[in-house]
C-alpha cells in the first residue's frame, strides 16, 4: 500500500458564496478556540507561543513595538506566500492574518515542499526556529514555550485526520 503524503494547498475555485461562508465559519469557530488556547497559555505565565518570542525579539532589536513588528512581519509573509506560493493564500489567510497572523502557513507551506518529512516534524523545525531566533535576539521564552514547540506540530497532525471527514461533511466536499 502507497504511504502518500497529502498536501496543504487546495483548489477551492468551485466553491459558491455559501460554501464559502460555511467554510468561514468553520475558520472563525477554529480561531476563537485557538485564541482560547492563547489565552490560557497567557494566564498561565508558561511563557508564550513560539512566533511571539520571535516578534518579541524584533521589537526589542527594531526599537518598535510588538504589534507594530507583527504587522510589518505578517505583511511581509503576506508578500512572500503571494509571490511565492500558489494555492496557499485565500479569504481565510486574510482573516487569520488579522485575527492573529499567518505564520501557521509557513509550517504548512514547508510540509507541502518537503514530502518525505512529516508535518509534525517541520512544524517542531520553525517552531524551534522562531523560538531560537527570537530568544537571540531578545525575546522571552517559558516552559510553555518549550512544550508548545514539541507539541504543537504532533498535535496539529493528530488531529488533522480526525476533523477532515466531519468538516468536509459539512462543507459538502467530496472526500
Amino acid at each position: 500500500m502507497e504511504n502518500k503524503k497529502e498536501t496543504f494547498a487546495s483548489d477551492t475555485s468551485g466553491r459558491t458564496a455559501a460554501d464559502w461562508a460555511k467554510a468561514l465559519s468553520i475558520l472563525l469557530a477554529g480561531l476563537a478556540v485557538a485564541h482560547l488556547g492563547v489565552t490560557l497559555f497567557l494566564l498561565s505565565e508558561l511563557g508564550t507561543d513560539t512566533f511571539t518570542v520571535f516578534i518579541q525579539g524584533l521589537s526589542r532589536l527594531s526599537g518598535l513595538t510588538v504589534g507594530t513588528v507583527h504587522v510589518i512581519v505578517l505583511c511581509i509573509l503576506m508578500i512572500l506566500m503571494l509571490l511565492g506560493t500558489k494555492g496557499y493564500v485565500k479569504p481565510g489567510t486574510v482573516v487569520c492574518a488579522f485575527c492573529g497572523g499567518p505564520n501557521d502557513l509557513v509550517a504548512v507551506i514547508l510540509s507541502d515542499r518537503l514530502p518525505s518529512v512529516q508535518f509534525r516534524w517541520v512544524r517542531v523545525g520553525c517552531d524551534l526556529f522562531f523560538v531560537v531566533l527570537g530568544f537571540l535576539l531578545g525575546g522571552t521564552v517559558g516552559a510553555g514555550t518549550v512544550a508548545a514547540v514539541f507539541l504543537t506540530g504532533p498535535l496539529v497532525q493528530f488531529w488533522l485526520p480526525r476533523t477532515k471527514k466531519p468538516v468536509q461533511a459539512i462543507l459538502h466536499e467530496d472526500f
